[in-house]
């Protein structure tokens, strides 16, 4: 059984809700911290969501302020991710926003 550190870096290019990371099949993950800066000067806003194994979907943050030129922490405690879960974000504005996920991967084998 390993332990692996990992990040996942997303630049919102788009205002398409996009994948930032799925938990693999044989492991969970532990979300230690999402940092969200925006880097063009202009406030803008992100939504969250968690998606589950049975596609159910559930807002962790729904039209999050950003300030311009600033980073803002979305969480401030442990978020598990079960096998197969997805965290997904969407930018209010293309070009604004970039996110890095911090996470433990807990292999189940």
């Amino acid at each position: 059984m390993a332990n692996i550190y990992r990040n996942a870096k997303i630049d919102f290019t788009t205002t398409n809700n996009t994948t930032v990371y799925t938990a693999p099949s044989n492991s969970r993950a532990i979300i230690n911290n999402i940092l969200v800066s925006e880097d063009s000067g202009n406030a803008d806003s992100i939504s969250v969501t968690l998606t589950d194994a049975s596609s159910n979907v559930f807002s962790l943050f729904k039209t999050k302020a950003v300030s311009a030129n600033a980073t803002e922490e979305l969480i401030a405690k442990p978020l598990v991710l079960q096998e197969g879960e997805i965290l997904k974000a969407q930018a209010t504005t293309a070009d604004r926003l970039h996110m890095i996920v911090s996470l433990l991967e807990i292999n189940r084998d």
